[in-house]
């Protein structure tokens, strides 16, 4: 029984994963085979929905259609009575209020409601919900080094990526799960050295197109933990 236990023992160690052992590539090709076990992100084609509830402001609903391959993006946003719809089918634009396509340049304006804003919602929610297999596109950097880190009692392995000048200048800290390899929280800074920007946490999944995303993701201040608000995922 002694030796039995003194095997295990010796193995744990043995075979302990350590940050020494996995580059960040490395660390972030575990993570996306767990999120995206049949490799589909690349034609993925699916319907979401976020709904967001916030101390500041009303709960509004997002309706996001993706079809990866084919370049389309449709977001339609139910924000107090009113549906906004926005478009980009391979670029192209197109834009409605509350089912016309015609509307004044005032609703235009208290809305938000144009192609620039269209094409970010797009970036958005692509790379939030494409996590982490976004951080294969071109112009991002892994940092070959992990670090682990502990936060309330929990210790993760810990990812930087940073951007190319022609697409970003922010700096993102991603924290995975040590055994599954699953995002469980990401933060990032526009100037880490000033302790801006934000830190989320991920909890709960759902399955969707074949991609393994957070279900809640909670938003906080890095400067001061406040509660910004929380996103929750579903599929209707």
């Amino acid at each position: 029984m002694r030796t039995t236990i003194l095997l295990n023992v010796i193995l744990f160690f043995f075979l302990k994963v350590t940050s020494q052992d996995l580059t960040g590539s490395q660390l972030l090709e575990k993570s996306i085979s767990y999120h995206d076990p049949s490799g589909v992100w690349s034609s993925f084609k699916s319907n979401f929905v976020v709904t967001m509830k916030s101390p500041d402001r009303p709960i509004r609903r997002s309706k996001i259609e993706l079809d990866i391959s084919k370049l389309f993006f449709k977001l339609t946003i139910e924000d107090n009575g009113n549906k906004l719809v926005s478009t980009l089918d391979n670029n192209d634009c197109s834009l409605s209020f509350n089912g016309n396509e015609t509307f004044s340049k005032e609703i235009a304006t208290k809305f938000r409601l144009n192609c620039e804003r269209a094409s970010m919602y797009r970036d958005y929610y692509t790379y939030l919900y494409g996590l982490p297999m976004k951080l294969n596109d071109k112009g991002t950097i892994i940092d070959s080094k992990i670090n682990e880190k502990q936060i309330n009692g929990i210790s993760y392995w810990v990812l930087k990526a940073t951007y190319t000048p022609e697409v970003g200048g922010d700096t993102w800290y991603l924290y995975f799960d040590k055994n599954t390899y699953q995002l469980k929280r990401y933060q990032f800074f526009h100037e880490e050295a000033k302790n801006d920007g934000e830190y989320i946490i991920l909890e709960n999944e759902l399955m969707i197109g074949g991609i393994k995303m957070p279900k809640d993701r909670a938003w906080y201040y890095n400067k001061d933990d406040k509660y910004l608000g929380t996103d929750y995922l579903s599929i209707k």
